[in-house]
């Protein structure tokens, strides 16, 4: 059956997710992007995409060994809810400590410190339940807490002689599916911070989207255009 102009198109937004998601390497989408805007029947545009998920409409098999979505703001974020606590607390006593990367924050985490700073970074981690109290406690030190832009946030505390605040979040607006953080606690003689922002990985990840997306246009635009002579000679006359 021959393929519509949508059908292409449908089929080339699930290329462009993909490599976005970073299931297919830059020279792979190129070639299936430039075979997708060629294709002229079904035939041709279902084996570009049978081994990648679904997007959108368009008709791609999903099956158990998909691939598991990238970390940070951009994962799906009921399968980071779940499972037991790695660390439930943090201590600085004259110096300092760090939560990052993937790890499993309790639903209930006390941080407290003492003429020392800490950080907790929320943006890689996993969470053991979907309601997810901070407590944060501070006298004459720092704490910093970053989460992504996602991320369902109600900062509740304390400054005395000092700060407790949250950042602006004008990247992304709170995701419904996202797990509830509550931070609360005092700080006295110092500051608690808590600041929304992407990965170094995902800010690129979004970036590479967006000139993938930029690029892929362009391309149907030139794969669609054409004067006279590309519909078939249109231009020219009989002599004689």
């Amino acid at each position: 059956m021959r393929a519509s102009d949508a059908e292409r198109e449908r089929i080339a937004e699930v290329l462009r997710d993909a490599v976005a998601e970073g299931r297919l390497e830059m020279d792979e989408f190129e070639q299936r992007l430039d075979a997708a805007y060629r294709a002229r029947t079904h035939g041709e545009l279902e084996p570009l995409v049978r081994d990648l998920p679904a997007s959108g409409s368009a008709v791609a098999p999903v099956g158990p060994s998909r691939p598991a979505a990238p970390r940070g703001s951009a994962s799906n974020w009921p399968d980071r809810i779940g499972g037991p606590a790695t660390s439930k607390g943090a201590f600085a006593f004259w110096g300092g400590f760090n939560r990052k990367g993937r790890w499993t924050v309790g639903r209930t985490f006390t941080a407290f410190a003492m003429w020392g700073g800490g950080e907790i970074d929320l943006r890689e981690a996993d969470f053991e339940d979907r309601e997810t109290v901070i407590r944060c406690f501070t006298i004459m030190g720092g704490l910093h807490v970053t989460v992504p832009p996602e991320l369902n946030v109600e900062v509740r505390g304390v400054g005395i002689m000092g700060g407790f605040g949250e950042g602006s979040n004008g990247e992304a607006d709170p995701a419904p599916d996202a797990p509830r953080v509550r931070v609360t606690g005092f700080a006295l003689m110092g500051g608690v911070g808590v600041e929304r922002k992407r990965t170094k990985a995902e800010r690129r990840r979004l970036e590479k989207a967006a000139e993938e997306a930029e690029r892929a246009s362009a391309e149907q635009k030139r794969l669609g255009g054409g004067g006279p002579d590309a519909a078939g000679g249109g231009g020219r006359k009989e002599l004689g």
